[in-house]
């Protein structure tokens, strides 16, 4: 499916997320097309049963563990990385044996109406599609899975742990958190501008694991400043809104929010934005004690509020 709809399935991320057709096969269609052919390379050593010992008394009885699929399994995936984080967990529970129903993102309508055109095709009776929004997922909470997979904020995940313990359902959380990068006065300071631009500005900055904010000296901070300005310049040119491998922020409300963030810390750089593209510029920011932008919310998933803007503050 992925090697024949790859085309549609990246068009459907441009639609979305203003995602260059390279980046969707780098982070979405090829790292699940990887997956799939890794749990293909080891899926019969993993399944394969092993022996364990019995004791004295019961000999010559002899026992083993056997894997055994757990039934049906429910996927819910977020809008950040909506092909890769709905699919990934659709091939590992499908190696295992288990059929699977899918909730993608209504936030990324184009790829979740790809999924649910094609989806019937290659995988009919072993997956379905489930379309909508939080009505719809609500409805689904409300059935009894074997197993849920969610990958979002923590606000829905509590809803998510709330439902599968009416029926004590096993559920895998992905909530993602902050990640700061640390800099210290012995980096190459050019190669780790590139490296952290290049992290933090893919798909617009809404990646979960993206770099979030910089920890450094003071007297690191300021030669740094001007690499990453650099290093953004070479990555997007000039004017990012005319890049072609620059992405845009998913909807109007997490723009305007983001563009909130932004507007209550220090620019260093960057800044421009456009509402009616959703063309958010990579911004640098110089954050304060206190300022929003350097908060942990409670709703926060990085894939929820992750933002083009990025922080830049001394240690201590």
């Amino acid at each position: 499916m992925l090697a024949e709809r790859r085309t549609e399935f990246a068009e459907a991320l441009g639609a979305d997320l203003g995602k260059h057709a390279t980046e969707s096969l780098l982070t979405e269609i090829g790292f699940v097309t990887a997956e799939a052919a890794h749990l293909e390379k080891n899926l019969e050593a993993w399944l394969r049963p092993r022996p364990v010992a019995v004791p004295l008394a019961v000999q010559p009885a002899k026992a083993w563990t056997e894997l055994t699929p757990l039934g049906v399994v429910l996927v819910i995936g977020p809008w950040n990385y909506p092909l890769q984080l709905l699919l990934a967990p659709l091939a590992g529970a499908l190696a295992a044996g288990n059929t699977v129903v899918l909730k993608p993102s209504e936030h990324a309508p184009a790829t979740s109406a790809a999924l649910a055109r094609w989806i019937p095709e290659y995988l009919a009776g072993a997956a379905e599609v489930v379309q909508g929004g939080i009505p719809e997922t609500t409805a689904l909470l409300g059935l009894r899975f074997d197993h849920i997979f969610f990958t979002g904020g923590e606000t829905a995940a509590k809803a998510v742990l709330r439902a599968a313990a009416e029926n004590l359902t096993p559920v895998t959380l992905e909530l993602g958190g902050k990640s700061p990068a640390y800099v210290d006065s012995s980096t190459d300071l050019a190669r780790a501008a590139k490296r952290l631009a290049w992290g933090r500005f893919m798909n617009a900055g809404q990646t979960c694991v993206a770099p979030d904010y910089i920890l450094a000296a003071e007297d690191v901070l300021v030669p740094l400043e001007r690499e990453l300005v650099k290093a953004i310049g070479e990555l997007f040119g000039p004017d990012s809104a005319q890049s072609g491998s620059y992405g845009r922020i998913v909807n109007d409300r997490h723009f305007q929010r983001i563009a909130a963030l932004a507007d209550g810390s220090t620019v260093v750089h960057g800044g421009d934005r456009d509402a009616a593209s959703r063309h958010f510029a990579p911004t640098l920011l110089r954050p304060a004690a206190g300022d929003t932008v350097m908060g942990r919310r409670s709703s926060g998933r990085c894939s929820r509020w992750s933002r083009s803007p990025a922080g830049t503050r001394p240690s201590g």
